[in-house]
């Protein structure tokens, strides 16, 4: 059995990697990542970072019937860059697997160290008619 725990603690640890980058620029290189598992992680850092830096209220990936891979942020209406296919799917895994939700539909709190702080994300996962959303819901400041 996979430890669990180590893959939230790979997210922490990229937090701090990724904290002085921007994050949406190196979202947008996420499409050519070969390690789509790497690619998945750094991708939920880098949107805790951008979500965190801007004041958004939630950021959702959304995965169509057809395979397309689109994610928004609610702070304003905007399409965020796409981690491509691949990673795409495995950025559900990954979600599914650190939040433990098997379900068509579920949610849960999930803590979020970086750096010296942590932050307390709402994360919502949804099926439907062959569509998977999940949204991460970042606390008012």
């Amino acid at each position: 059995m996979k430890d669990q725990g180590s893959m939230h603690k790979k997210v922490q640890e990229m937090c701090d990697c990724y904290a002085t980058n921007d994050p949406l620029k190196e979202m947008s290189k996420l499409k050519n990542d070969s390690d789509t598992e790497a690619a998945a992680v750094k991708w939920f850092a880098l949107a805790a970072l951008h979500g965190v830096n801007n004041n958004a209220k939630e950021i959702s990936i959304h995965r169509g019937d057809d395979g397309k891979i689109t994610v928004l942020a609610e702070y304003r209406t905007s399409e965020l860059p796409s981690p491509g296919h691949d990673a795409g799917l495995r950025i559900f895994e990954t979600f599914r697997d650190m939040t433990h939700i098997d379900t068509d539909k579920g949610k849960t709190a999930l803590a979020l160290g970086i750096r010296d702080s942590s932050i307390e994300l709402n994360v919502k996962i949804r099926m439907k008619d062959g569509t998977e959303k999940i949204s991460i819901g970042f606390p008012k400041r």
